[in-house]
């Protein structure tokens, strides 16, 4: 009895093994697709970094907007102590201007 016990519990840990090995290639074949079209938007003349950049942000405001936002608000206000309140002034012009043409 004992062996049949030990013999299904091997029967599902192969399974496991298995599915997440099944995984692990789907993992990698996506990943080369994902590598190409970072390449071909090289080719086109996009830069990658910023795509890169602009992609984990969304995946970041998808998650949670309202602590995406709370993040982004800090990091303008750490940007802006640093650089010595550029970062307030150039939006201020840039709302001025933008009230001007509407």
């Amino acid at each position: 009895m004992s062996t049949d016990v030990a013999g299904i519990a091997a029967d599902r840990l192969r399974s496991f093994v298995e599915r997440v090995e099944r995984l692990e290639s789907e993992i990698a074949d996506l990943n080369t697709d994902k590598a190409e079209v970072y390449q071909e938007a090289k080719a086109q003349g996009f830069d990658v970094p910023a795509l890169k950049a602009l992609i984990s942000e969304r995946r970041k405001r998808g998650k949670n907007p309202a602590k995406f936002e709370e993040a982004v608000t800090i990091l303008d206000l750490y940007r802006d102590a640093v650089d010595g309140g550029a970062l307030v002034a150039t939006r201020a012009r840039m709302s001025h201007e933008a009230e001007g043409r509407a």
